[in-house]
C-alpha cells in the first residue's frame, strides 16, 4: 500500500518553521485541559487514589509517561529547576499534559514525579509523522487448513485469547486528514500502550529545554546526564502478580506473567501477538528469534546426547584405551619426564582412567556430530530467514527497519538539518545539512595539519623541522609531541 503519511517530519523541524514567533505552529499549540499554570504547581488532589493506578487523579486520562526529579541543594539546583521548568513548558506546548504529584506521595518523601499523557490530539499528529500503521479492515483471508497432527502439540499450546489478544487485520500508516478510514472503536484505546509510549518518548527526546553555552540544548536523555531528572520511563498497566480492578485496564502484564514468565510454562509456546502488543514490535522479534534459537537448540542437543550415550556405551570396547589399560602392553612402556628437574619417569597404564574419560566426547561419534552442526547451522539460518519473513507479513514489518534508522538521528543534529534531499543510491529521502564556509575552513586546516603531521613522520625532515624546537630537550618529549600533536590539532578544530 502507499504511505499516507508525511516522511521523515520531526518535531524540531516544525519548531524550526516558526522559528522568531510568538505561536510555536500547530504542534506546539496549548491544547491542554489542565488547570495549572505550571505542572510543578499544580495542587494536589486529595481525593483518594491507589498507587497502582495508570491514571490522572480524574481516572479517565492515562499515564503514558513518568519524569522523576528530587531537589538539589547545591549551586546546580537553580539551574535544574530552570531547565524542568522550560522543558516542562515546551511538553505542554507541544500539546502534552503534565501532572505533578507532591514529594510526600513518593515513599522516601523525597522525589517528585511528573506524570505525562498525551491526548488524541497529539497522537494522531505524531502517529501520521512516525507513519505509524494501524488497522483499516479486519482481515477476511481465510485461515490454512488445520493439520492433522496438531493434537499432538496441544499440551504445548496456550489459550486462543492469549495467543490471538486481538483479530488480525489489514493496516496502512496514519493519516490525521482520513481517520473515517480506520477502524476506531474508541480514542483511548485505538493506540497500544507501547505505540503511545513511542510517540511521548519521540517528543521527550526532541523537546528543547534552554539554550547553553550558545547552543540548543534537546531532549531528555541530555536532562537525564545532567541529574535535572532522576529517571524517565513508562508505566505497566498492573502488578505482575495480580489484577488491577480499574475496569479499562487490560491486565496484559498479569497474563504474560501467568501464562509466559513463569518457569512452570517453560515447554509452552510464546504468545508472540501479545508481546508484541504489550512491549512493541522489538522486543516482539527478541523473543521470536530467542525462542526460535532455542528450539533449534534442543535438536542439536539431542544428536549431541545420544552421541555422548554412544561413548559412554563403547567405553570399554575402544581398543586404544583398552591397550593403555594392559599391564603388558601400557605397563612397560617408560614415558619421558613431563618436566626437565622434579618430574621423574612415569608408565603409559597411569593414563588408564582419563584415556576412558576422553574417549565419551572423542570418539567415531563425534566426527557424526561435526557433520552434523555444520548441517545444522545452514538450516538455522535458513530456517529463521522464513520465521522471520512470515512475522514481517504478519506484524506489518516490511519497511521497519529503514524506519527505525531514520528515527535514530541525533535531536541536535536534525535541528541543523533544514533541508532535503534524495539519496542517489538508496533513492530515501533524506535530510542533510549544507556545509557553510565555517566547515570547508575546518577542513582545509584539518587537510594541512594531516600533511604536516605525516612531513613530521620522516625522520629526516623532522629532525631538520624541530630539532631547533627540542634543543637541549630530552627525546621523550619530542616523541611525546609527534603523538600528542595531532589528537590536540583535531579536537582544536572540532
Amino acid at each position: 500500500m502507499n504511505r499516507l503519511g508525511r516522511k521523515d517530519e520531526t518535531l524540531i523541524e516544525m519548531a524550526s518553521a516558526t522559528d522568531g514567533e510568538e505561536s510555536n505552529g500547530p504542534l506546539f499549540e496549548n491544547i491542554s485541559t489542565t488547570d495549572s499554570e505550571l505542572p510543578g504547581n499544580s495542587e494536589i488532589d486529595k481525593r483518594h487514589q491507589s498507587k497502582d493506578s495508570i491514571f490522572f487523579r480524574d481516572g479517565v486520562r492515562q499515564i503514558d509517561f513518568v519524569l522523576s526529579y528530587v531537589d538539589d541543594p547545591n549551586k546546580e539546583g537553580e539551574k535544574k529547576v530552570e531547565r524542568r521548568r522550560e522543558f516542562e513548558n515546551n511538553l505542554e506546548k507541544a500539546g502534552l499534559e503534565l501532572e505533578t504529584e507532591d514529594k510526600k506521595e513518593s515513599e522516601n518523601g523525597k522525589t517528585y514525579f511528573v506524570k505525562v499523557h498525551a491526548p488524541w490530539e497529539v497522537l494522531t499528529t505524531y502517529a501520521e509523522v512516525l507513519n505509524i500503521k494501524v488497522p483499516i479492515k479486519e482481515n477476511d483471508i481465510p485461515c490454512a487448513v488445520e493439520n492433522p497432527l496438531d493434537c499432538m502439540t496441544q499440551p504445548f499450546r496456550l489459550p486462543e485469547n492469549v495467543m490471538h489478544p486481538e483479530p488480525d487485520y489489514f493496516t496502512a500508516p496514519f493519516s490525521k486528514e482520513r481517520q473515517e478510514l480506520y477502524l476506531i472503536h474508541e480514542e483511548q484505546t485505538f493506540f497500544s500502550p507501547s505505540v503511545r509510549n513511542r510517540i511521548v518518548y519521540y517528543i521527550l527526546s526532541r523537546c528543547p529545554y534552554g539554550t547553553e553555552e550558545g547552543k540548543k540544548k534537546f531532549g531528555i536523555k541530555r536532562l537525564l546526564n545532567n541529574g535535572t531528572y532522576t529517571a524517565a520511563y513508562p508505566l505497566h498497566d498492573c502488578q505482575y502478580w495480580k489484577k488491577s480492578n480499574h475496569p479499562k485496564c487490560d491486565n496484559e502484564r498479569y497474563t504474560l506473567y501467568r501464562e509466559w514468565a513463569r518457569f512452570i510454562q517453560f515447554y509452552k509456546e510464546q504468545p508472540l501477538d501479545l508481546i508484541r502488543k504489550y512491549y512493541g514490535e522489538r522486543i516482539g522479534i527478541y523473543f521470536a528469534w530467542l525462542g526460535f534459537y532455542t528450539e533449534m537448540l534442543f535438536v542439536a542437543a539431542v544428536v549431541g546426547f545420544v552421541c555422548f550415550l554412544y561413548g559412554a556405551f563403547t567405553m570399554n570396547e575402544n581398543m586404544s584405551s583398552q591397550e593403555i589399560c594392559d599391564p603388558n602392553i601400557g605397563g612397560d612402556i617408560i614415558m619421558c619426564p613431563l618436566c626437565d628437574k622434579k618430574c621423574d619417569y612415569w608408565r603409559l597404564n597411569s593414563t588408564c582412567e582419563s584415556s576412558q574419560y576422553s574417549h565419551l566426547f572423542d570418539n567415531v561419534a563425534t566426527l557424526f556430530f561435526a557433520i552434523f552442526m555444520g548441517i545444522w547451522v545452514t538450516l538455522f539460518l535458513e530456517f529463521w530467514k522464513r520465521r522471520q519473513a512470515r512475522l514481517e507479513y504478519e506484524w506489518d514489518l516490511i519497511d521497519f527497519e529503514e524506519e527505525q534508522q531514520q528515527l535514530q538521528l541525533r535531536p541536535e543534529y536534525e535541528a541543523k538539518c533544514t533541508q532535503k534531499r534524495k539519496n542517489p543510491v538508496t533513492q530515501e529521502v533524506e535530510v542533510f545539512k549544507r556545509k557553510t564556509i565555517n566547515d570547508y575552513g575546518k577542513l582545509s586546516l584539518l587537510y594541512f595539519g594531516i600533511l604536516f603531521w605525516v612531513r613530521l613522520g620522516n625522520p629526516i625532515h623532522a629532525t631538520n623541522d624541530i630539532s631547533h624546537f627540542f634543543k637541549g630537550k630530552s627525546k621523550t618529549g619530542m616523541r611525546a609531541w609527534r603523538a600528542m600533536g595531532p589528537f590536540t590539532f583535531i579536537k582544536t578544530l572540532l
